[in-house]
């Protein structure tokens, strides 16, 4: 097939799909000449919703169909790419593509986190790949850094602000003062945020990058279903600040690591120094920072979504299918197995954390809630309550204790038992501070 035009399928012609025609018609013949002539990719069938919608895009009217089993079926379509997001019919589409023997390219993590295990043994039944640098990070190659520049490697840790949208909004609680509802119309505004940004603020849409992540580092498929994930709904601008007077920025962090008993997986947001680099990542820019014992450590910086950054891995993506189709061959890098991790229960795991109560002002409070902790056996290294110029008369305050490394079921149990103190108002803020 050395040489052959080869016919791309797409399922889906939104924001990704239409970055997808103009790097191809913009790029086709760069991409030819960087392959030796071996790969030049023509997009042949569209299936849509409305073939009336406006798109960004002028493919002609003849590609467009409603039907995405034309898509599958076209006998020049040669690899199918998924790209209407979801879980049903998405898995349908990606299941019968791979059943006729076709290459499949997806950007949809949720499908992969959450029906990987289907999908991928029939990607060995049928020997048809399924390639999904797009579904972690946008424009960011670190799916094909995982599963073959650091394939010699053991990974030790992934760390990774993977949401643009909720780091956009934590940045702008940050430097603006502003609440997080208004944090988020701004980020809706300005098209940051969906119309329905739940999986965005709610962590799982990074979660989900982070458990496709730990399936390929540690050769074995999450269940989600076991996964700690908490969102930045109830960030507030008062702890924002409290992290900056002791050092710290607040990000929705996504955690990996290995450990003797098994695998951490986490992703909530977190306490990371203002020194650490991971700080520094702002807007809707992502990073990952990879530890791992051969290579070391290594950072993986860019635009984690829009049109072309997401384009750009679906073409990448394509063209390495392409050259499995015309040279033969299988998928070059590793892919998770059919064996579940261990994970380690969230409980188990254990960092410094900051906790906020919200208490009466009266004498012998700190100690009462300090000798709880003690009690614990949860060591404090300090305490932190800042006045409030405008309200120096309050009844009630904030008590801040920063609490050495305590293994996170301990914490919650003891908190339960603060929680009950006559002294202490609200339920405790709790935020983990990470050490990367």
């Amino acid at each position: 097939m050395s040489g052959k035009t080869l016919g791309i399928g797409l399922a889906g012609f939104g924001t990704v799909g239409s970055g997808v025609w103009n790097i191809l018609k913009r790029n086709s013949e760069l991409i030819r000449e960087r392959t030796n002539g071996v790969v030049t990719l023509e997009v042949r069938k569209i299936a849509v919703r409305d073939l009336n919608k406006s798109r960004d895009a002028d493919a002609p009217a003849d590609r467009f169909t409603t039907d995405v089993n034309e898509v599958i079926d076209h006998e020049e379509v040669d690899i199918v790419v998924e790209l209407i997001g979801g879980t049903t019919t998405a898995f349908d589409i990606v299941a019968r593509a791979l059943k006729a023997g076709k290459p499949v390219v997806t950007g949809n993590k949720a499908l992969l986190a959450e029906r990987g295990q289907e999908l991928f043994a029939l990607s060995r039944q049928h020997q048809a790949p399924i390639l999904f640098e797009a579904a972690v990070a946008g424009a960011i190659p670190v799916i094909k850094a995982v599963q073959e520049s650091l394939i010699g490697n053991q990974i030790d840790s992934i760390a990774g602000i993977i949401n643009g949208t909720s780091n956009y909004i934590l940045q702008r609680m940050t430097e603006a003062g502003l609440g997080y509802p208004e944090a988020l119309a701004e980020a809706k505004e300005l098209g940051y945020a969906e119309a329905d940004e739940t999986l965005d603020v709610n962590g799982w849409d990074a979660a989900h990058k982070a458990i496709l992540l730990a399936s390929l580092s540690y050769g074995g498929l999450v269940d989600s279903g076991k996964v700690y994930v908490r969102g930045i709904e109830k960030v507030t601008p008062l702890d924002i600040r409290f992290a900056k007077e002791l050092g710290y920025v607040i990000k929705l962090l996504c955690l990996v690591r290995r450990h003797e008993s098994g695998i951490e997986i986490r992703t909530q947001p977190s306490f990371i120094s203002s020194k650490h680099i991971l700080a520094s990542v702002n807007g809707v820019f992502n990073a990952i920072a990879v530890k791992s014992d051969a290579a070391g450590e290594s950072l993986f910086y860019g635009r984690g979504a829009g049109q072309e950054p997401t384009g750009s891995s679906v073409v990448s993506d394509l063209v390495e299918a392409a050259r499995l189709l015309s040279n033969g061959g299988s998928h070059r890098g590793f892919l998770p197995g059919d064996q579940e991790p261990v994970l380690v229960p969230v409980e188990e795991t254990a960092t410094p954390c900051y906790v906020r109560f919200k208490v009466t002002d009266r004498p012998g409070v700190i100690a009462e809630i300090a000798s709880a902790l003690a009690n614990a056996g949860i060591g404090i290294s300090g305490t932190h309550s800042p006045s409030d110029p405008d309200n120096p008369d309050a009844e009630f305050v904030d008590m801040v204790f920063v609490l050495h490394k305590t293994p996170f079921g301990l914490l919650k149990d003891t908190l339960a038992e603060i929680e009950n103190f006559d002294s202490v108002t609200e339920r405790p803020v709790v935020f983990r501070i990470e050490t990367l």
